[in-house]
């Protein structure tokens, strides 16, 4: 039996129209003698009816305070509304389709409402489902706590759900379904000339999305390259194949091996830098700082530690915060608020000279200045202004040619 998830997102599923797209693809892979698990998001984005930020503002407008538990319950209600009209669209055609919520589908969890992690999918039900021809429609973002109780995923949790079951039914392919082409080189809302990519690794992916790429979440990735599932990301409202993610014997296999430097630009705002100097002879700055951080929960990036002091960055919400419990450490920090951080990626760029020379060479010509850098094997990062946004990731993207 081949297996193939597909998994529909919000703006996928939002109008009549927009689903109408979706069967379309379901009818596809039907035809092409698939064994089809759909996994649906909550209809549409926040203001539209049935959306998850939708039915959280029923909390604000009736008290403002919502038990975790409970939190969990009314937020899975968005995907169960989406997997039962996407069900009777179905039937309504004479397609076989069963609507699962993510427990009925034999998704078991932590107990870590809001968070949960996957610990187990039983798979029984839904290949009895399969082996019957039917389609198994089941809610995403969710699953069950040991003791029973509904639970979230977290942001991004539908494509987890999706790769999950994916890599659990030994599925072919995973299909993303969204609202653009597949994978591009550059967020098209500031770079007009972004392209789409054929294929990436999964490391390229999981960087991409880590550093402010939305097309799928790092987590659900994470999964895929463990199971070695291949994830094709596409568009709901065209035919093309969209964007394979692979790891490289798949993408060798398939022909796919490109010679590339720089896969990609991504960018992550709201940030706030931060540096810390130590006075002489003050040698567990690193380590009070940092130990600060970790107890008070303030997630901490782009770190630079050097005998002098450290410089990091966190969320710009979290800005004020931490100046004050470095204040009260007897430290004067000094802080940069309302940063962007920009990354290059590129698995071609390992062990290549010139990279960051090119780097600083295309924001020097934009006259941006950059606060702070740091780098991996496939990734560098440098810091700037958030008003040198758009001119950092336009120079970026001409210098590495990533338009042609």
């Amino acid at each position: 039996m081949r297996i193939l998830v597909q998994k529909f997102g919000g703006t996928s599923l939002s109008t009549t129209e927009a689903r109408e797209h979706a069967i379309k693809h379901i009818r596809r892979a039907l035809e092409e003698q698939y064994a089809l698990v759909v996994v649906v998001s909550a209809m549409g984005r926040r203001g539209d009816p049935y959306a998850t930020d939708s039915l959280l503002g029923l909390i604000d407008a009736n008290g403002g305070s919502l038990a975790s538990r409970e939190r969990d319950l009314l937020m899975a209600c968005g995907e169960t509304i989406s997997a039962a009209t996407l069900c009777a669209m179905l039937q309504s055609r004479g397609i076989g389709a069963v609507a699962l919520t993510g427990a009925l589908a034999g998704i078991e969890t932590t107990d870590e409402y809001g968070n949960a992690r996957i610990t187990d999918i039983r798979t029984e039900r839904l290949l009895a489902i399969l082996k019957e021809g039917k389609v198994a429609i089941v809610t995403g973002f969710q699953g069950a706590a040991p003791n029973g109780d509904v639970t979230t995923l977290g942001r991004g949790g539908s494509d987890t759900s999706a790769t999950a079951l994916g890599a659990a039914l030994k599925a072919e392919y995973v299909d993303i379904f969204t609202d653009v082409e597949g994978v591009l080189t550059a967020d098209p809302r500031i770079v007009g000339d972004a392209k789409p990519l054929d294929q990436v690794s999964y490391m390229e992916i999981c960087n991409m999305a880590n550093n402010g790429a939305k097309v799928i979440h790092p987590r659900a990735v994470e999964i895929a390259m463990e199971a070695d599932i291949p994830v094709r990301i596409r568009s709901t409202f065209s035919d093309g194949l969209g964007t394979l993610v692979a790891g490289q014997s798949v993408l060798r296999g398939k022909g796919h091996v490109q010679d590339r430097l720089i896969t990609g630009i991504a960018h992550s705002v709201n940030v706030s830098q931060i540096q810390v100097h130590a006075a002489e002879g003050q040698y567990d700055l690193q380590l009070r700082v940092f130990k600060t951080m970790a107890e008070n929960g303030i997630s901490v990036d782009l770190i630079n530690v050097n005998p002098s002091g450290v410089a990091y960055t966190v969320y710009d919400a979290e800005t004020e915060r931490a100046i004050g419990l470095l204040k009260q450490l007897g430290y004067e920090p000094h802080a940069v608020k309302d940063c962007t951080k920009v990354s290059v990626i590129g698995g071609g760029m390992n062990g290549v000279p010139g990279v960051m020379a090119m780097i600083i060479e295309a924001l020097t010509e934009e006259e941006v200045g950059i606060l702070q850098s740091a780098d991996s094997n496939t990734t560098i990062w440098v810091l700037v202004r958030s008003a040198d946004t758009v001119k950092a990731v336009n120079a970026l993207h001409r210098k590495f040619r990533l338009h042609a």
